[in-house]
Order: structure tokens, then sequence, then C-alpha cells
């Protein structure tokens, strides 16, 4: 028996032995240049093509909210400014003179600062879109537009230009384009909340990756992180390798994806500018914009991908840190 316990006693002992110099072995490798977790291997690479995409993705929808936001405000802006009289013409009645009465009562207001009232050829020109070109329009009962343009900060009493065009003028009425912003708000609210979840969503998607990676980073290094733990290695320095090594890819990734978008963004601004003579492209600027983000977009992009490899050295570290309190 007594024999038995001495041969235990000794086999444990020369364990633990053999642990220390594998400990110590470890400790000075990571001292010199052998990191606890590879530099480069298939799965890291993996994770980097990873994240690149994630990147890509959610700079894509930050830069289109942003251009969606700023460009449904132009409009407000524009429109909040305009309004717009419609003479229709009626039996008996002489359309260009209601016309011009309808002009002579906007003008009696102060608070509008230009008054336009198209010709009859523009008035027709307006529904070639819908009717096509070329068609005899003078059977039609086409109306006539004047456009309204507001001093800035003026407030104009609609209810008395109102009354004003329906005491003097026959088959006037008046648009204040009410309905069309409550409409515009909304909608670009809507898309800019869609465009939030999305990138929420990537975000969530790019985290559970970095999460898995770590997982398998340390089943490969198993042995070496519980020596290193059971010989008194502080869990900080553990899991502050396995964060630089994690933020490495991160940044490597979050740089070549918010690269790509920033790259995608000055194309199509430069092809937007190349459409910009062409009728198609006209309508196009006027429905979307540009397509080319300003300098706060560039450097929100650059924010993205450098939140991105930040969140990941975090998650790696959580991760880590967690599993060896476990093993304590």
């Amino acid at each position: 028996m007594n024999d038995g316990r001495m041969s235990i006693r000794k086999l444990t002992l020369e364990k633990l032995m053999d642990d220390a110099d594998d400990a110590a072995q470890v400790r000075n490798g990571l001292k010199r240049d052998m990191p606890l977790v590879p530099a480069t291997s298939i799965a890291g690479r993996a994770l980097v093509t990873v994240i690149a995409i994630m990147t890509f993705l959610a700079s894509l929808t930050a830069g289109a909210a942003m251009l969606i936001a700023e460009t449904s405000q132009d409009w407000r802006q524009s429109i909040s400014r305009e309004m717009t009289i419609q003479v229709r013409p009626i039996v008996g009645r002489d359309l260009e003179a209601e016309t011009a009465k309808a002009v002579e009562a906007a003008r009696s207001f102060p608070a509008i600062s230009d008054v336009r009232a198209y010709t009859k050829a523009e008035s027709e020109a307006l529904l070639q879109p819908w009717l096509g070109a070329g068609l005899d329009l003078s059977e039609l009962p086409v109306p006539r537009l004047i456009v309204l343009k507001l001093n800035s900060g003026a407030q104009l009493d609609a209810s008395a230009l109102r009354q004003a065009l329906a005491d003097k003028v026959a088959g006037a009425t008046l648009d204040d384009h009410r309905l069309w912003l409550s409409r515009l708000a909304v909608m670009a609210k809507t898309v800019v909340i869609v465009a939030v979840l999305i990138f929420l969503l990537v975000l969530v998607a790019m985290m559970l990756a970095v999460g898995f990676a770590t997982r398998g980073a340390m089943a490969g290094n198993r042995e070496i992180i519980e020596v290193l733990h059971f010989v008194g290695a502080a869990d900080q320095f553990i899991s502050r390798q396995f964060q630089s090594h994690f933020f490495r890819l991160g940044l490597r990734g979050g740089g070549i994806g918010g690269g790509s978008a920033i790259l995608v963004f000055l194309v199509l601004g430069t092809l937007s500018s190349w459409w910009r003579a062409t009728p198609g492209g006209d309508q196009i600027e006027a429905m979307f914009g540009s397509f080319g983000l300003e300098l706060k977009g560039y450097l929100l992009i650059a924010l993205i991908a450098a939140g991105i490899a930040v969140t990941t050295g975090f998650v790696s570290r959580i991760i880590v840190f967690r599993h060896l309190r476990r093993l304590s």
C-alpha cells in the first residue's frame, strides 16, 4: 500500500512539473514570437471574409438611409415653400382671363414672393409622361397651373387665399401639399427605420460569427489555455491575447468592407453626375438624390468599420473571460 501511494504521488509531482515546464515554454514563446492564437489560419481568413461582407452591407444600409433622409428633407423643404393653384376650364369662361385673375389675387399676399403661371403648352407637356408625346390635347379640358413660392419664414393665411380665389376666380382651387408632405414624411421615416433594423441584424449576425470563431479558436488551443490558467496565468492576459487577435481580424475585415462601400458610393456618385444631363437622370436625381455621400457619410462608414473592429475584439474577450471563470 505504501509503495502504491508513493507511486501515485510521484506521478502527480511529475505531471505538475511537466505542466509547469509546458506553461513556462508557452509563456516564453508568447513573449517572443509565438502567439496564443495562430495569426493566419483558414478559420481566420473565413472570419475576415464574413466581417468584410457584414461591414459592406452595414455601410451600404447606413449610407442609403442617410441619402434617403437627406433627399426627403430636401423634398419637404422645397414642397413646404411652394403652393399650387389649379384653374379648371369652365364652359362660358375665358381660361386665360381666369388665370390672370388668380395670379393677381395671389400677388396681393405679401407672404408670396413669386407667382408663375404655366402656359397652355407647358401644362400639356406635364401630361406627356402619362399620356405620351404627339397627342393633340386641344380638345381636352387641361387645367392651368400656377406655382406660388413663399418667402422664407413667412406664414401665409391659406384660408384667406382660398376665399379670395373663390370670390374672384371661377374653377380655382388651392393645393398646399400638406397631404403629400405627411405621406413623404411617413415614407422616409419608414425607410430609415427599416434600414436601422437591417443594420442591427447585420451586427447581430456578425457578433454570432465572431462568437463561433472565438469558441473554435479556444477549442483548438484548449490544452494551452488550461495549462496557463491552472499554473496561475492571469485571465486578463489570456483574454487579451484573443482580443488583440480578433481585433486585428476585425480591423482587416472592416477596412475591406468599409473601403468597398465607399468605392461603391463614389462610383454611383460619378455615374449620377454623368446621367444628370439626360432626362431620365434628371428624374432619378429628383426622386432619389445624387447617390453621392457627403464627407459626413464617408466618416460614418469609417466609424462603422472601426466600431465593428472594436466590437469583434470585445466580444471575443468577453467569451474567453467567461470561459476562464468557469474553469476556476
